[in-house]
C-alpha cells in the first residue's frame, strides 16, 4: 500500500470509531465539553464588549458542568455542525437550542425539556402578509441545518424553502427582495423586527406560529448514564429556582422580551 493511501485509510478508521465520552470519562478528565450555537442571540453569542460567549445556552452549559462537578469547556458551533460534532466525539453534549424532532431523535438522545419557544415567520410589512396561508408560492429562508428549515418544509409545503448559512444572510435577503420571509425562532426574529424599524425597511412577525419547539440537551445515542446525570441536574435546577433565574435573565423580566416561563421540565417527546 502506498504511504499516502495508508495514511488516508488510518484517518478514516479513526474518524469512523470516534465516540462521544461517557460520564466516567468526563468525570475522569474533570471537564465537560458543551456545544452551543455560535451566533444566536439571546441563546449563545459573543458579547460585543468582552468578546466572550454569553447567553441562555451558555449559562446552561455552565450549570451542567457545575452540576456534574467538573469544569466547563464551551465550544461554539454552527447550526448544521451540532449533531456531526457530537457524533465525532468533539463535544460531550449540545445545549444548542435543538428542538425535538422525531428524525433527530433517531440520531441523538434528548434530555428533559429545559426551554421552549415558537418558530415564526418574519415578512416585509409592505407585503401585508398576515397569515401562513398567504405565504403560498413565496420564497422563505431558513438557516441551513436548522429545525426551522425542516419545519418550514413540512408546514409551508406550498412555499419555496431556501437555506442560507446563517440568519443574518436570510435577513439581508429579505431586505433586498431575494426572499419573502424568514423562518426562525421568535426571539431572533423579534430582534430583526426591532432593527428593521430603525432602517426604514420595516419587517413584521406573522402572528400564527409554524410550530412550538420543545428543546432539550442532546447527547450521543445510547449515552444513557450521561443523559440520566444531565436530567438530574436540570430537575434540580428547576426545583431550586436556578432555571427560572436563567430564563428571567435572558428571556423574562430582566430581558428586552419580558416573557413569562410557561414550560415544564418534562420529557420532550411527552411534551409534544
Amino acid at each position: 500500500m502506498k504511504p499516502f493511501l495508508a495514511v488516508a485509510v488510518t484517518l478514516l478508521a479513526l474518524s469512523s470509531t470516534a465516540q462521544a465520552r461517557d460520564l466516567k470519562e468526563i468525570e475522569g478528565s474533570k471537564k465537560l465539553i458543551c456545544g452551543t450555537q455560535s451566533a444566536s442571540e439571546p441563546y449563545a453569542f459573543q458579547d460585543p464588549a468582552t468578546r466572550k460567549f454569553v447567553g441562555y445556552d451558555v449559562d446552561m452549559c455552565q450549570a451542567l458542568a457545575k452540576g456534574l462537578g467538573v469544569a466547563l469547556e464551551h465550544k461554539p458551533l454552527s447550526t448544521e455542525a451540532r449533531i456531526p460534532e457530537l457524533k465525532m466525539g468533539r463535544v460531550d453534549v449540545v445545549a444548542g437550542s435543538m428542538a425535538y424532532l422525531p428524525e433527530r431523535a433517531t440520531q441523538v438522545d434528548y434530555s428533559v425539556q429545559y426551554l421552549q419557544g415558537s418558530i415564526k415567520v418574519l415578512v416585509r410589512r409592505d407585503d401585508k402578509i398576515d397569515s401562513l396561508a398567504k405565504l403560498e408560492g413565496k420564497r422563505i429562508c431558513a438557516s441551513k441545518g436548522s429545525s426551522s428549515a425542516a419545519l418550514a418544509t413540512r408546514v409551508l409545503a406550498k412555499s419555496q424553502i431556501v437555506t442560507y448559512q446563517d440568519l443574518a444572510t436570510c435577513y439581508l435577503g429579505l431586505q433586498n427582495g431575494k426572499v419573502d420571509g424568514i423562518s426562525a425562532g421568535e426571539l431572533t426574529l423579534k430582534r430583526f423586527e426591532i432593527e428593521s424599524a430603525k432602517s426604514g425597511a420595516a419587517a413584521v412577525l406573522v402572528d400564527e406560529p409554524l410550530f412550538t419547539e420543545r428543546i432539550g440537551v442532546v447527547v450521543s445515542k445510547g449515552n444513557t448514564e450521561l443523559l440520566d446525570a444531565i436530567n438530574k441536574v436540570i430537575a434540580r435546577m428547576d426545583k431550586d429556582g436556578e432555571l427560572d433565574g436563567i430564563y428571567a435573565k435572558w428571556l423574562g423580566r430582566d430581558s428586552i422580551y419580558k416573557l413569562t416561563r410557561q414550560f415544564k421540565v418534562e420529557p420532550v417527546a411527552q411534551a409534544n
